[in-house]
Order: structure tokens, then sequence, then C-alpha cells
């Protein structure tokens, strides 16, 4: 099982739609895929069809065992999505609450680890959307995940976002026993404006040893398949933005580390 986290500090970025449409091509290829929902406004859950505010049992419920994940709790807790072969671990606002829970109770960072270690066999791909700032979420999805994928929206801002994220990396990586490699994915590009390409020339100097070299370009048909609540290569195969998905996903698959071993 091959285990990929979408982060960044910053939202409004393409942080949901780059997870969705990874996990869709990949399922498209007959993989089976599980996608993690770690934000606690649940934009993944919402995109296939379920409500974050409605849900009592979510990914928050892996968080209620001091650390630990009780047999079979993972697995009761998957739903189902549009694609067949897509399976969901949903958020849930409940998560809003887990900053303040694991302060008074610590040992909350390996705990998405070790839910899916009770899933390894299940599954091809594991693609997690994190939510946009640092805390026990995105601590779970680094230390569970072998490949970070950071969307970068080309505008000026979001670079102050990934200063933060490649800071916190540099955090994570002094406990891990290898750096984790990351891609740095150029998002929501509009070659008519002068600030997507300035921010592309920036990403293209300061960044180019983790930078994919092209560009997820803006496209209406991926919201449009968000509305749908299919994967956007079920909803327009040839929109511009799946077949830049599609050029991605062949370079992370080519980037990818082999299997880590199983997490006990």
């Amino acid at each position: 099982m091959r285990v990929w986290a979408v982060a960044n500090q910053k939202g409004g970025v393409g942080k949901t739609t780059t997870a969705v449409a990874l996990a869709g091509l990949l399922a498209d290829q007959g993989q089976r895929v599980l996608v993690v929902d770690l934000d606690p406004h649940g934009s993944m859950t919402s995109y296939f069809g379920h409500d974050p505010d409605q849900l009592t049992s979510s990914v928050f419920n892996l968080f209620q065992h001091k650390g630990q994940v009780p047999d079979g709790l993972a697995e009761a807790l998957l739903l189902p999505t549009s694609h067949e072969n897509i399976q969901l671990l949903p958020s849930s606002t409940s998560l809003a609450t887990l900053e303040r829970q694991s302060a008074a109770q610590g040992g909350f960072g390996l705990v998405l680890s070790r839910a899916l270690a009770q899933l390894w066999d299940r599954y091809q791909f594991v693609v997690i959307d994190s939510p946009p700032l640092l805390g026990v979420s995105m601590i779970n999805a680094l230390a569970a995940c072998e490949q970070l994928v950071i969307p970068v929206q080309t505008e000026f801002l979001a670079l102050k976002g990934l200063e933060r994220m490649v800071h916190t990396l540099d955090m994570i990586n002094r406990s891990r026993k290898q750096a984790l490699p990351f891609t740095i994915v150029p998002t929501l590009f509009d070659r008519r404006t002068q600030a997507s390409l300035s921010t592309l020339r920036v990403l293209r100097r300061d960044y180019q040893d983790h930078l994919w070299q092209a560009f997820i370009p803006i496209d209406t048909k991926l919201r449009d398949s968000s509305v749908a609540g299919l994967v956007p290569s079920r909803h327009d195969a040839s929109a511009r933005g799946v077949l830049a998905y599609r050029a991605l996903l062949r370079y992370l698959l080519a980037q990818s580390l082999p299997r880590r071993e199983q997490v006990a």
C-alpha cells in the first residue's frame, strides 16, 4: 500500500481537488483506493455526498482511544463513494475539537498510521486530504505518508504558505528515519495573469529540486465535477485539468518510494 498526503498550510490552493483527482485516476486504472479526509471542514467528505455536520462516525472516532486504534474500528468507519474503486474515511465537524483533546491527553501523532495498518492489505493506495493548518491532523498525515504533495496556487500570498509548509517539513524530518519526499504542484494557473506567470517563475527559481515543472490550469470543469460528486476523470476525461492531473500522476508514480514496512 502506498500512502500519499496532500497538504499545505494555506487554504484555497486546490488540496481537495488534487486529492480527489489523483485518487480518481488511480481508481480508473483498477487500483483500490482509500481517501482520508482529515479536514474538519469536510470538503472531501462533502464532495462524495456525505454531510460532515451530520455524521456520527468519522475519522474523529479513531482519536477516542488514548492513541490506540481498536481492531476493526478503521474498517467500520468506511463509507462508499461515487467510484466503485474508492472508499472514504470521512471527516466530521467533531475534528475541530481534536486539538483541545490532544493537548490534554497527548500521544495522538501515530493514530492514523495505526488505523491504516489495519487496512494494509485492503487498498493499493491511500490519498490523505489534510487541513490547512499545523496541528494533530496534519502531523498524523505527515507521519503516515511516504510521499507528500503540496499544491501551491500561483499567486504571491500562496508562496508564504509554502514557506511555512517547508519549515514544518524541516521540523518533522528531524524525527523521521529518512526525510519525507515532497512534490510542489503549481495549481490554479492562469497564463493570462501576471500574478500566475511571476509566481511560477519564483517557484521554478527557488524550489527547483522539489517542483513538478508543469502546472494545473484553472478549469471550470474541475469545479463542475465536484458539484456532480464525480471524480474529475469520470466527469470529463478530456478536460484540461484532468489531462494535467494525469501527467502529474505519472510523475508521482515515477517518484514514489518502495512500499514502507507496515506500522506496528
